[in-house]
């Protein structure tokens, strides 16, 4: 959202409509610019964002040439000039493009158009991420789109380069799932965990993170593979490490911690945990509190979470892991700790009144806890 105004109203709208109409017209004389928008915008604003893109890109189709290889050749030619290929900050893309990856994506995944539709999604994405619309092509035809992925994950550019790990991702958030093997895009990561742009190795940790949802043991293989090259930077392998590992420091996997070098039994210990007003409305903040020690002799580096338990709809709990800090403990320090947590329901955690729970978790571990009630919110 910006400005209060939702995403899908300001990501696409009459006026980017208008101007996609405006760049087509000048590729393509015979475009219908006033037909197209008007043929958009009859549907347009009772939809969702991905609706809209889709509402977008099959009214091209009827306002484009019928030869899909025409047709795209003119989307091609209605693109602005290209911006800096060797800028190295996060660069997703303007929404305003969006339908036409998904043109190409919905009319151009067919064996006689899966070249020149391929080249498009590498043209494309460097003005929206072609990322979603890619996925049709790897399951349709995952040998010769891996094989043009490949060349991707070596491309001059940034924004292709980012397409051949995101892409990929066997967990795409919002895009269609894809039927390739966990480890298929492992040698494409290979060219890409030593690039220069954080817009691609955040792609990358991404990467890595999702494939440690169904095989830790590979992503940490393969993580342990890149540090010993010393290949990319001390600093950004940091990086791409503790990004890829975040799920599996949230779950409490012991071998992620031991791969980061710390210990899944600190001298640490918690007291004092208290929840400053344990009973507290949805919607509302649970507030608390505690000190952790180190007891041993050495100093101690944690990884401190915290975990709310949370009853369910049905029967049972559900459980929600967040971060709360990391540092570093000298023999015999104490620190107190404080954090605010709002508790309110979101797309995939629905919340519910009834007793939860309160976990410290440190290095993985559930240290110390402490009941609370949730109640109708108010």
């Amino acid at each position: 959202m910006s400005q209060g105004i939702p995403l899908k109203e300001s990501a696409m709208n009459r006026a980017r409509v208008e101007s996609l109409a405006a760049d087509l017209s000048r590729a393509e004389p015979r475009f219908d610019a006033v037909g197209f928008v008007a043929t958009v915008m009859a549907g347009l604003p009772d939809l969702e964002l991905k609706a809209r893109i889709a509402c977008v890109a099959d009214t091209l189709a009827s306002y484009l040439p019928a030869d899909i290889g025409a047709a795209t050749a003119a989307i091609l030619a209605a693109l602005p000039p290209h911006d800096d290929a060797t800028f190295t900050g996060s660069d997703f893309g303007i929404y305003t493009y969006a339908p036409y990856s998904d043109f190409v994506a919905r009319y151009g995944c067919t064996p006689a158009y899966l070249e020149s539709s391929l080249n498009a999604l590498k043209e494309l994405t460097k003005h929206f991420t072609a990322e979603d619309a890619l996925r049709y092509f790897l399951n349709a035809f995952p040998d010769a789109t891996l094989e043009a992925v490949m060349k991707w994950s070596r491309d001059p550019d940034y924004h292709v380069r980012r397409l051949a790990s995101e892409g990929t991702r066997p967990i795409l958030p919002w895009s269609p799932r894809i039927t390739l093997p966990v480890d298929a895009a492992i040698p494409m990561l290979d060219n890409l965990y030593t690039d220069t742009s954080r817009f691609v190795t955040q792609s990358v940790a991404n990467h890595i993170n999702d494939i440690t949802r169904t095989d830790p043991d590979l992503a940490l293989t393969v993580l342990d593979r890149w540090r010993a090259s010393n290949k990319q930077r001390p600093t950004e392998m940091k990086f791409i490490i503790k990004q890829s590992l975040r799920t599996l420091v949230k779950k409490g996997h012991y071998g992620a911690f031991e791969f980061l070098g710390l210990s899944t039994s600190p001298a640490v210990e918690v007291s004092s945990l208290r929840i400053d007003v344990p009973a507290v409305a949805i919607g509302e903040a649970l507030v608390f509190d505690c000190t952790i020690r180190a007891t041993g002799l050495s100093t101690q580096r944690v990884i401190i979470d915290y975990v709310v338990q949370y009853p369910r709809t049905r029967s049972g709990h559900g459980e929600a892991v967040f971060k709360w800090t990391t540092t570093e403990l000298a023999p015999g320090e104490s620190r107190a700790l404080t954090r605010t947590q709002k508790l309110r329901s979101t797309a995939s955690r629905n919340l519910t009144p009834g007793p939860g729970r309160l976990h410290i978790q440190i290095n993985g571990t559930c240290v110390a806890e402490a009941p609370f009630q949730l109640l109708p919110a108010a």
